[in-house]
């Protein structure tokens, strides 16, 4: 398929004005996962369209990258071979310029003897951008996907941490300037990357910023098989959903019919499907529960994910929230809590299993001891729908239940920014304090009154959510041998063309004519 894109575009050829460039180093390392498959196929569909398209791709460009590193082992270096390998396939005859690694000892002298504090908030002079230098925040860059790597918000201060931070450092910086000297020679208008958030896409998002470069940024979408792209920070999905919108009756019936599968837990996301099973209530909770004036259910995230940096807005992170929330469980002896920890914590595959854990929360301050208490662990497959229905309300930092929760007609209160927040979905405070009140006052209420656009505008928020800005790719796409990995489905390279493929049309229009990344109404 590489080689008929490149025969058929030597023909089509826009001017270089138009050149696109695409950055996606944390999509994969020796596999071909949904994210590398998304950068693939938008590359083939813009040089099918007569888009000049380079790639920059990486060759040993990192000392550690983010999907190369191994939380139990941060001294091993990553796969290089394996993903050289694979990135060579997947750029037969493309326009690639490959990044290698180049030390600054002026860094590497800087770095050292620093804190894991003061790392992570380091800064340093970009001397790549001579025309406007400035001072390169590395520590923040970084900082997410040291979060990531190491599956935990709170860093420990100790030389393993220490020594990822710096490597991290010394290969943002590394690429970044490489990249400058990428973009002199190749002058895209438009740099796409992947997530934006995790530090490879990150430092070169810095750069474009620091250019003037428009750069768009993709993450996978809430269908599967499908993707989001955005001018935005695509972890926080950002939407505009015009406010005449309305759904129709049959765009109702297809969001219901969405709902009732995924009540029953039947959906992936990214690949990976979270519940193999879903079980009820069972009789010894129901008699448990039937001792209590009323049932709060307590939904917790996944606190290395990247989409934390924008749900910390009221707390500092996810267990300053759940500090509180054990103030109020404590003072509340007639209420049952039910505290449910992301499955995501322990998921298996992908090797993701979290080290700082809703689970070492819980035992490590007694919470499982209180007698109000039911704590639910990540890989216990209880129907979280039930808990809703049986629920006075419901308590969530940003976890998408709050959403679902919202459109069962659930009063909702929402400790961090989540992405449906956007809208008025969730009761959302401005203050820890005032949140600490809210949830008082709820508890003494006989009755919660839930203001009624909440309910409309969380169900138009999950349409567009699924079926406006989610952009299905699964002609091109089909599951792979191990979760999250994929394969290419045979195609006629003709379906890739803008006027054949709806989305790769939204795509393509997105990217090179700026219009929004939005499916039509219909």
């Amino acid at each position: 398929m590489a080689r008929q894109v490149a025969a058929a575009e030597r023909g089509t050829r826009q001017s270089q004005d138009d050149t696109v460039a695409i950055f996606a180093a944390t999509t994969r390392l020796g596999s071909f996962t949904l994210n590398a498959a998304y950068a693939l196929l938008t590359g083939w569909m813009l040089r099918l369209s007569g888009i000049p398209v380079e790639h920059f791709v990486c060759q040993a460009g990192m000392t550690h990258c983010v999907l190369g590193t191994n939380s139990y082992n941060l001294d091993q270096p990553p796969p290089c071979a394996a993903c050289i390998a694979q990135s060579r396939r997947l750029q037969t005859e493309s326009n690639t310029s490959w990044f290698t690694y180049h030390e600054d000892a002026g860094l590497v002298r800087s770095l050292k003897n620093l804190s894991v504090e003061e790392l992570s908030h380091y800064e340093y002079p970009a001397e790549f951008l001579i025309d406007a230098p400035k001072q390169m925040p590395l520590g923040q860059l970084v900082l997410p996907s040291v979060r990531w790597a190491l599956r935990r918000h709170h860093l420990i201060d100790d030389q393993a941490t220490r020594s990822l931070l710096q490597e991290y450092i010394l290969s943002a910086y590394s690429l970044a300037g490489q990249f400058t000297e990428f973009y002199k020679k190749a002058r895209p208008k438009t740099v796409v990357v992947f997530n934006g958030a995790l530090y490879p896409e990150a430092a070169v998002r810095w750069v474009c910023r620091q250019l003037g470069v428009r750069s768009v940024a993709f993450e996978v979408g809430f269908q599967p098989f499908s993707t989001f792209f955005t001018d935005g920070e695509p972890t926080a999905y950002p939407v505009n959903i015009p406010g005449d919108f309305e759904l129709n009756p049959e765009q109702n019936i297809q969001l219901d019919s969405y709902l009732e599968k995924r009540f029953h837990g039947n959906f992936t996301m990214a690949g990976i499907r979270f519940w193999p099973e879903m079980r009820g209530l069972d009789p010894s909770f129901l008699e448990k529960a039937s001792q209590f004036r009323q049932i709060v259910p307590v939904f917790t995230n996944v606190v290395y994910d990247s989409s934390q940096a924008h749900a910390n807005t009221l707390f500092s992170n996810m267990f300053e929230w759940l500090d509180l929330l054990l103030e109020i469980i404590q003072n509340h002896s007639e209420t049952l809590f039910v505290i449910r920890a992301h499955p995501d914590e322990k998921r298996p595959v992908s090797n993701k299993i979290s080290n700082e854990s809703v689970h070492d929360w819980v035992y490590r301050n007694g919470v499982d001891k209180l007698p109000n208490v039911v704590f639910i662990e990540p890989d216990e497959f209880i129907s979280s729908y039930e808990l809703i229905q049986k629920a006075k309300f419901i308590l969530v930092y940003n976890s998408s239940i709050g959403l679902e929760a919202a459109i069962m007609g659930a009063p909702v209160m929402c400790g961090g920014k989540a992405r449906y927040t956007q809208y008025p979905t969730v009761f959302l405070p401005a203050s820890p304090a005032e949140l600490q009140q809210t949830v008082e006052d709820f508890l003494q209420a006989n009755k919660i009154e839930v203001p009624p656009e909440f309910l409309r505008n969380a169900r138009r928020f999950l349409y567009f959510q699924f079926y406006r800005i989610s952009l299905p790719l699964d002609e091109f796409l089909r599951e792979g041998e191990k979760p999250g990995s994929v394969y290419l489905k045979p195609f006629a390279r003709q379906q890739l063309l803008p006027e054949n493929s709806l989305s790769m049309h939204v795509i393509h229009d997105g990217i090179v004519n700026q219009q929004p990344f939005l499916l039509p109404n219909s």
